[in-house]
């Protein structure tokens, strides 16, 4: 993809992952937000490994990037260079064999697909409800936002019919409560609206037929979290 386009039509969803192109230098550690998720778990204890996320531009590590914002938990950031195919060389396929970004290491565990590494941060940092049918709810916004939401606003042969059938619902639900999920700000919020997002900014679509969809991203993306990440120029 040339260095100047904004956006590619894609022949298959299996490319959606390289359908963000870079907005901003990827942050290394955010700064501490004042309005993010509380953090039970103390991730700055002596003898304590950071956890590691590995990432590269034109992918989606900057949703990844949000959350770990959002949560206040410390990282190192280590940058791959697909133009040298750094993502081929041995030592990331021992993380991720399918040779894609985003992947964390967080002590002995090695994960990638940002959906999964979403929903592993939110249960580690018990952001997720007691409930398993509550549970259940937020896996599923996840996986609509990945699987559903990303494919039908992104893919040209399909946007056209999917959009309205996607952003309907999402504003009538937007009409009665002020998140994805229910009343409360949770990791749902952060897959559904960093690909609204996406695609208001490389796309430009009008979302004005839609004005509560509307109010909740400029809602979620006022936050300072959002801000010091994915929302940076």
């Amino acid at each position: 993809m040339g260095k100047n386009s904004l956006f590619k039509t894609f022949v298959s969803a299996s490319e959606i992952a390289l359908i963000f192109q870079p907005i901003a230098p990827l942050l290394a550690v955010p700064p501490q937000p004042s309005n993010s998720l509380p953090a039970t778990n103390n991730q700055n204890a002596p003898n304590k490994a950071k956890l590691k996320l590995y990432g590269a531009p034109r992918t989606r590590v900057p949703i990844v990037q949000w959350y770990l914002a959002e949560l206040n938990i410390p990282y190192d950031y280590i940058s791959l260079n697909f133009n040298a195919n750094e993502q081929k060389q041995p030592e990331f396929l021992a993380i991720n064999p399918m040779g894609k970004v985003p992947a964390i290491v967080d002590g002995n565990l090695k994960l990638w697909e940002s959906g999964a590494i979403l929903l592993y941060l939110a249960d580690k940092y018990n952001q997720l409800p007691n409930s398993v049918e509550e549970r259940a709810k937020i896996t599923q916004w996840v996986i609509f936002a990945n699987a559903t939401l990303g494919p039908g606003l992104f893919l040209a042969d399909r946007r056209e019919k999917e959009m309205p059938t996607l952003l309907a619902p999402l504003n009538q639900i937007l009409q009665t409560q002020p998140f994805i999920a229910s009343n409360k700000f949770t990791v749902a919020d952060i897959a559904v609206a960093s690909y609204l997002h996406y695609a208001k900014l490389l796309l430009s679509l009008d979302f004005s037929k839609y004005p509560a969809v509307v109010a909740y991203l400029d809602r979620v993306t006022a936050r300072q979290p959002f801000k010091d990440t994915l929302g940076k120029r």
